[in-house]
């Protein structure tokens, strides 16, 4: 649904150009979708699948006991598919589709000790395999590219290529963990002449960038077939070891990508905050442009409006995502004569500016205004995705860095022989935590701990804290960042006074529960034990390492009068598992409680499953291990 309006007001609104009537459109607004929809493989049965040997099934749910070697237990239904393979069934398994570039994901459970390989066109394999003790990822480890193979070569050289992960970021046997991959096919003349290899273009692993831009030159070893292809089926691996794999989705690209021609651009002084009405100014100048870019504003440190105008190509008819990004700017994006983005104002890179809009093949009218108005920054992008069309930036690369990487300059804070604290601001989620202290160790086993609520905010293993943003740019974010692979927990208060058993459990510290902070005393090994009193009750808290696995142990000891509670943690399911422990399958982690302690309970509190502690009055202690 639209509305016209006069172009007077257009400060306060979306708008389009219609000259001749001097005139603004306005779109109303609408729930802002962040993807277009993936297609998705049925776990309802086989069918998707080419046939293939009775190794592979549909389960409806597995379970994985980390310690026992390549067992899988499958319960009946479906959603999962399971593969375990004996000497008589051990086939691969092919998709009914072929593709040629991909952009996949998929959640993937190893047994300990297990093996296994998504084998992009049945050619080019990213590694699945239990590497949760790996300290030095390689190529044969979880998520890495492998390695190609010459079986003419001397003995001991005949592989080369693979990649490994920038760090290793699997979980432990029994988790899930979820993969996304970017894989572009190789690309052949018309003659059949190969005239770009096979590339991953990305890699994640469990949220972490393991892999960017890494060309394949042929088929990685153990592949289907030695022959490079433009389309083929994805195929999993199914004669090394079982595995259980759920939610595939998938994009399959192909499309020419959208360009735009007759563009021109008008340059205006201005120092306005809110966009004038750029018909009543006069330009500084007006060039042809084959691009757009923040970076044609003329002179530093200065305020400007850009008004691009001209025409897009679409190459196919379709719904399209438009993303326009700001940095501490203003701007208008108008398609089709429709204003689809208004951020007229001051916004950041964060803010959303998405748009879904229907476009048909051919020329559509396009206009972008660019509103500077901060001389100290600079910067807006514009990315679109569509049918068949991988997203794809449309304006030139000069315009914006919201992606800057790793920095070679980072300011890192690491262990030597023993721990060390560190404090700072923190995100949590969307949220900064302001009163945080991160604990890294010399075992590169590391948490983040909020002082104000008594919570546990996240674990990662690797290197320990990023401290660039607590001094770059004079430290105005005042951020630490975890630089290894993190889990993150609730963040809620971990302690609280409830009312009974089924009270909900509170999202900030009430004024009745007389809880603070009372500090934190460090061991020889410098590890702090957190203080704290909640009512009556005095809390010693000490979060260490796991000797022997990935994890942490925490243990509280409680003294005082009344009840109270604690939260270990919440997610959309809590199961106890046949060897005792419990499985958090919203950030997917175990949590092991000792013998003798005070015992947990599940219970539901708003549409969740929540693990609590009831602590009763007198000297109590509560022991647990946190293991992902």
């Amino acid at each position: 649904m639209k509305r016209t309006v006069p172009i007077f007001i257009l400060s306060a609104l979306l708008y389009s150009c219609t000259e001749k009537e001097g005139k603004v459109e306005v779109a109303e607004s609408a729930p802002q979708e962040i993807s277009l929809p993936f297609e998705s493989i049925s776990l309802n049965d086989l069918g998707d699948f080419k046939k293939t040997s009775s190794n592979w099934s549909i389960g409806g749910d597995v379970y994985v006991d980390r310690l026992k070697e390549k067992q899988i237990t499958v319960s009946e239904g479906s959603g999962v598919l399971v593969n375990i393979p004996d000497s008589e069934s051990k086939d691969h398994i092919f998709t009914n589709f072929e593709h040629g570039d991909i952009e996949l994901e998929v959640d993937v459970m190893m047994p300990k000790g297990s093996n296994s390989g998504l084998y992009f066109q049945g050619r080019y394999e990213v590694q699945l395999f239990d590497s949760w003790k790996a300290e030095e990822a390689t190529f044969s480890d979880m998520g890495g590219i492998y390695q190609r193979w010459d079986a003419t070569k001397e003995k001991g050289s005949e592989g080369y290529e693979g990649s490994a992960p920038r760090m290793n970021a699997a979980k432990a046997p029994g988790l899930w963990q979820h993969v996304k991959v970017v894989f572009h096919a190789p690309q052949f003349d018309a003659s059949g002449q190969k005239v770009k290899d096979a590339e991953f273009e990305e890699v994640w692993l469990n949220g972490v960038l393991i892999h960017e831009n890494v060309k394949v030159t042929g088929p990685t070893r153990a592949a289907i077939a030695n022959d490079e292809v433009a389309k083929a089926p994805l195929m999993i691996q199914g004669d090394h070891g079982p595995v259980a794999l759920k939610n595939f989705s998938y994009k399959l690209y192909g499309n020419p990508r959208l360009s735009f021609v007759d563009m021109k651009m008008k340059e205006f002084e201005s120092e306005q905050v809110l966009l004038p009405n750029v018909d009543t100014l006069t330009p500084i100048r007006e060039v042809g442009t084959d691009s757009i870019s923040s970076a044609m504003v003329v002179g530093k440190k200065v305020t400007r409006i850009l008004d691009y105008k001209g025409k897009m190509l679409v190459p196919v008819t379709g719904d399209y995502l438009f993303d326009f990004k700001l940095n501490q700017a203003g701007g208008l994006l108008i398609i089709d004569n429709d204003t689809v983005v208004n951020h007229d104002g001051s916004f950041t890179l964060d803010s959303l500016g998405l748009a879904k809009v229907s476009l048909t093949k051919g020329e559509v009218p396009f206009r972008l205004l660019y509103n500077k108005h901060n001389p100290w920054n600079i910067g807006f992008g514009l990315y679109v995705e569509g049918p068949g069309i991988q997203r794809h930036s449309l304006h030139a690369p000069s315009s914006i860095n919201d992606r800057p990487g790793i920095s070679k300059n980072r300011i890192m804070v690491e262990p030597s022989d023993k721990a060390v604290t560190q404090r700072s601001f923190l995100m949590h989620g969307d949220e900064k935590r302001t009163h945080c202290i991160s604990v890294g160790t010399p075992e590169k086993i590391n948490y983040a701990y909020d002082l104000t609520s008594g919570s546990l905010l996240e674990v990662w293993n690797g290197e320990f804290l990023d401290a660039t943003q607590m001094w770059h740019a004079r430290g105005i974010k005042q951020l630490g960042e975890p630089a290894g692979f993190a889990v993150s927990f609730h963040g809620d208060p971990e302690f609280a006074l409830l009312t009974d058993d089924a009270a909900q459990w509170p999202t900030e510290i009430a004024e009745e529960d007389f809880q603070m902070s009372q500090g934190y005393e460090l061991d020889k090994k410098g590890i702090p034990t957190f203080m704290r009193k909640i009512g009556s009750k005095k809390l010693l808290d000490k979060i260490d390492v796991l000797s022997n696995e990935r994890g942490v142990t925490r243990t509280v000891g409680a003294s005082g009068d009344g009840v109270i509670w604690h939260k270990v943690a919440d997610g959309e399911s809590i199961k106890k598992l046949p060897d005792g422990s419990y499985i958090v399958n919203n950030e997917s982690y175990f949590v092991h409680f000792a013998d003798g302690g005070l015992a947990p309970t599940v219970r539901k509190s708003k549409g969740k499953d929540e693990l609590v502690v009831k602590i009763p009055s007198g000297e109590q202690k509560i022991q647990y291990n946190i293991i992902w």
